[in-house]
């Protein structure tokens, strides 16, 4: 094994690594200031690795996951702006399925946590639309689910 591949190899293990200690910490019911710096760390360093060693998808999906720790967090602008990066990204590279209406999802969180209800709700339709693409159905059922997540307007 040659030094690229191994530095390939870690690249590769530090970014799943960091992107699923992201999940376990957006999973937690209670969570300290302390669990939302790491979450925040964890979620960045894995999207940096991944840029390292990824494609288009894994970037989009590091850049979903940035959107969703800000949303967590009610820092819309954040969460707007990587909801943003996720959607071009898919756009710009025909990435569809869940991965889009993934993409839609950001962009409706995001809007819901900046108060702006009709985009949320303009997001939300469009999200809906690409759910109808989902090949799998357990990905589609769990999409939804996600979906229904969103804080609607009070």
């Amino acid at each position: 094994m040659t030094e690229d591949d191994k530095s390939e190899l870690d690249h590769k293990a530090i970014a799943i690594e960091t992107f699923n200690a992201t999940w376990d910490l957006l999973d937690k019911d209670m969570r300290s200031a302390e669990d939302n710096d790491m979450m925040v760390h964890a979620a960045h360093t894995s999207r940096y690795h991944w840029g390292q060693v990824g494609g288009p998808t894994e970037a989009e999906r590091g850049d979903w996951q940035l959107s969703r720790v800000y949303a967590s967090l009610g820092k819309g602008s954040e969460a707007l702006h990587y909801a943003k990066h996720t959607l071009n990204t898919c756009l710009e590279n025909e990435i569809g399925d869940f991965d889009l209406a993934f993409a839609y999802e950001a962009m409706a969180r995001a809007h819901s946590v900046n108060g702006n209800w009709s985009e949320a709700d303009r997001y939300v339709q469009m999200a809906k639309t690409a759910a109808d693409a989902i090949e799998k159905k357990d990905d589609r059922d769990h999409f939804l689910g996600e979906l229904d997540s969103i804080p609607r307007m009070p």
